[in-house]
């Protein structure tokens, strides 16, 4: 009589859906690379006595709509009382650990307004020494 053995299978990996795994796992640390601020090398900087300030960047939002309504950072105010409130923001010009503030005034006027209510609000920022920008549409 003869006995038959049984056939050992061979012990097998699927690896077919591996290739997308690991194209996702790529595609995920990639797409988190992009967003991490590099700081890939540490360098102790030098000191240096004479060396000046860094000026931080603040911006003050001047809005103007089309019926005149006139806003500094979400706060309507009136036209009068526009120089009054940028100069008293311009006054704290220095953070709490005493770097140096610079600010930028960014003017949103709407179109419909006349030049010359756009020219008075950057006459209002050359008066107090602040540089105004224009918020205009890319066409």
């Amino acid at each position: 009589m003869k006995i038959e053995r049984r056939k050992t299978g061979i012990a097998e990996v699927y690896t077919a859906s591996l290739n997308d795994i690991m194209f996702f796992l790529l595609l995920f640390f990639l797409i988190i690379s992009t967003m991490v601020t590099p700081m890939a090398l540490k360098v102790l900087l030098p000191h240096s006595s004479t060396a000046e300030q860094v000026a931080v960047k603040k911006n003050i939002m001047l809005v103007v709509t089309g019926d005149r309504q006139y806003y500094i950072d979400d706060q309507k105010v009136g036209f009068g009382e526009i120089e009054s409130r940028l100069s008293a923001i311009l006054k704290n010009n220095t953070t709490p650990d005493g770097k140096a503030v610079e600010y930028v005034v960014l003017l949103q006027a709407d179109k419909s307004l006349n030049v010359q209510d756009v020219i008075d609000l950057v006459d209002i920022g050359n008066k107090l020494h602040v540089k105004t920008l224009l918020f205009v549409d890319k066409t």
